[in-house]
């Protein structure tokens, strides 16, 4: 029996080594962060040294770091009560606070007459496609770009993003959001000082320090071209699969930029649910797009924000790659996805 595949990265990717040893390690950590004696001090210590390991990758500074419980509640604590506005394509843990009155265009770019007042992701995790993200930006979902595109949250000149660990090898149930110096943000959860007075409760030793270690391992396969080596075997998919007589699209080619591992394949009257259990059962994980909306039967709401109509935008299959993906895997991908489609395509005659 062949072993399984995993090409759902987006969704969330397998736990580093690094992060799993120094998860293993704060386990033996008793001290709370807030207390002042030696093992207290301990704790905050790895509390610390991750902070900057997470700010160092993210190109920014470690007091500017606020650990919380994920993406979601970040995206909560960066856009509630703010009257933002957002684009069709934004995660919905963002367009659950916003006015969603930008429009996407058919290469998934959105245009922002004033950032001050809008939020706009980095990088979209059904379709890959990375905006050109413009100063002055309120707020930014960096959570699928951060780690694979290069990004210097510093020099970018927006006010506030987040980040998750789980889509980096770290962790899930732990992320970060990152402020511009200075920026006043009261917080959500009260109760305590934690988090310079952002986000009360006691930290989550435990998964903040793998999510540093995370942080700290994705930044070096950048840096060293890890993703460039993803890209290719991307890329080798992408022409094997897409145009032709099949009429699959590829969302997102045309784009200026996209992350380097996110293949989004749209073939007209084939459902996405349906190709996912196909794939399943042949032992390949894909998915139909974000995991946070698995198991709702409908079309992609990002596609339908970029134009694509109600089949169409029912009929996509995210396959996403990561730096454990061989080629070998990814081909044997491909001939046994190509042999379902050409079936289905059949029965559509």
């Amino acid at each position: 029996m062949k072993a399984r595949v995993y090409l759902d990265w987006n969704a969330t990717t397998p736990l580093r080594d690094e992060a799993r040893l120094a998860m293993v390690a704060a386990m033996d950590v008793t001290g709370n962060p807030s207390s002042v004696h030696a093992e207290g001090r301990a704790a905050k210590a790895l509390v610390e040294r991750a902070r900057a390991q997470v700010a160092t990758a993210l190109g920014a500074e470690a007091a500017d770091i606020v650990f919380v419980s994920g993406a979601t509640e970040a995206a909560a604590l960066a856009c509630a009560g703010r009257g933002l506005v957002c684009s069709g394509i934004e995660h919905e843990a963002v367009s659950a606070w916003c006015d969603a009155t930008l429009v996407a265009d058919g290469l998934g770019r959105v245009m922002v007459p004033d950032p001050s007042c809008a939020a706009l992701q980095l990088a979209n995790s059904e379709t890959g496609i990375v905006q050109d993200l413009p100063a002055g930006l309120a707020v930014s979902d960096l959570t699928q770009g951060f780690g694979k595109v290069p990004f210097a949250f510093d020099w970018s000149g927006i006010a506030m993003g987040f980040v998750s660990a789980h889509k980096l090898g770290g962790p899930k149930g732990i992320g970060a959001l990152v402020l511009r110096r200075g920026l006043d943000l009261p917080a959500q959860l009260k109760g305590g000082g934690q988090e310079m007075g952002r986000r009360a409760g006691t930290e989550n030793l435990v998964g903040i320090a793998g999510f540093g270690a995370a942080a700290g391992a994705a930044a070096r396969d950048l840096a060293d071209g890890v993703w460039e080596r993803v890209a290719g075997i991307r890329n080798i998919l992408e022409s094997a699969l897409s145009g032709g007589k099949s009429g699959t699209i590829s969302v997102g080619h045309d784009a200026p930029a996209r992350l380097p591992n996110t293949l989004c394949l749209v073939t007209p009257g084939w459902k996405g649910e349906t190709q996912v259990m196909q794939m399943d059962l042949a032992g390949f994980a894909v998915s139909a797009g974000s995991a946070c909306s698995s198991g709702k039967v409908r079309a992609s709401r990002v596609l339908r924000a970029m134009g694509l109509d109600e089949v169409a935008a029912a009929s996509a299959v995210r396959v996403s790659l990561g730096p454990a993906t061989v080629e070998q895997d990814a081909l044997r991908f491909a001939e046994v996805w190509a042999a379902a489609r050409t079936r289905a395509l059949a029965r559509m005659e």
